[in-house]
């Protein structure tokens, strides 16, 4: 839908189209939690509002404007194919920067899903560079905010519903400055110039509603399924996007690039099935030789079972 308003409505302004998103977000959150009261309000602290949650919303604004970016220049499926790249961007950032060590099937799962996306990008008709490095820097952005959220908001147990009604606000007070002062004047523009600007509005805040009923439908799928349901339904909705771009948009797909975009779903299942299992190992479990105890980290931290960024 964000393609559809970049392309059909010829609504350009990404900054925009995210501010809305997040707009639409913190209402539907508030109404989940103060109105309709489906889930308890986890209180925080005023101090960690500004110290915890503010770093994150700041990252977290960004990964969702680098996605929208990207949407502009590439295609749908080209962009959610290099989605996939966020597992791997995670467990390297933690052996990077964190020196978190992890079991060799974790680096071992990721082969496939690197050289997939290596494929894809390579044999991608429809290639920009632009918005090829906003949807890898997206990736990073994802990475850190999961990363940030494990060590700073330790002790709150937060789900998807109140992680979005702390930090959506938050997002939307640092977007709506550069997005006013930056694009205020060509979605002015537009408005004028388009044949049907309210319908045009009306559909782009209805993606600012899906963007949310998202959020709330993946609470309800992670504490419902496994963690290997979870990544295959994710893969799975993968492909439906792939199929559904070409539908609608007609991008060129070749031969090799949908291999490519095959090995990294099928790569995205192996990663989800060896956390799996190596979450079901017992503590008395051997590891391997060559890797400290104390270092092991048996469960990468990553973006689907912790912090959703598709708002």
């Amino acid at each position: 839908m964000n393609k559809w308003i970049f392309q059909k409505l010829d609504f350009k302004f990404p900054l925009s189209v995210s501010c809305v998103h997040f707009i639409c977000s913190s209402i539907g959150a508030y109404l989940v939690i103060k109105v309709l009261k489906l889930k308890p309000l986890i209180a925080v602290d005023p101090e960690d509002r500004w110290k915890r949650i503010f770093p994150m919303s700041f990252v977290f604004c960004i990964n969702i404007v680098l996605g929208n970016v990207s949407l502009r220049y590439i295609p749908v499926s080209f962009m959610q194919t290099i989605k996939s790249f966020t597992p791997a961007t995670t467990v390297f950032l933690q052996w990077l920067v964190w020196r978190k060590y992890f079991d060799r099937r974790i680096w071992a799962s990721l082969v496939p899903i690197v050289g997939g996306i290596l494929l894809t990008s390579v044999t991608e008709l429809s290639f920009n560079m632009f918005g090829f490095c906003a949807a890898l820097f997206g990736c990073l952005a994802t990475s850190t905010k999961t990363i940030l959220a494990e060590s700073l908001l330790h002790g709150y147990k937060f789900d998807s519903i109140n992680t979005v009604y702390y930090m959506a606000p938050f997002a939307t007070m640092i977007l709506a400055v550069p997005a006013l002062l930056l694009e205020g004047n060509g979605v002015m523009d537009w408005f004028h110039a388009h044949p049907a600007p309210w319908v045009a509005l009306i559909i782009i805040f209805s993606s600012g509603v899906l963007a949310f009923c998202l959020n709330f439908s993946i609470f309800y799928v992670i504490h419902s399924t496994t963690a290997v349901t979870f990544n295959v339904a994710g893969n799975l909705k993968v492909a439906v996007a792939v199929l559904i771009s070409w539908l609608i948009f007609r991008n060129p797909i070749s031969g090799l690039n949908a291999v490519g975009c095959g090995i990294t779903l099928l790569g995205c299942t192996f990663y989800g099935y060896v956390r799996h299992m190596l979450s079901q190992q017992t503590p008395g479990t051997p590891r391997t030789p060559r890797t400290p105890r104390k270092k092991m980290e048996l469960l990468p931290l990553v973006n689907n079972e912790k912090l959703d960024d598709k708002v």
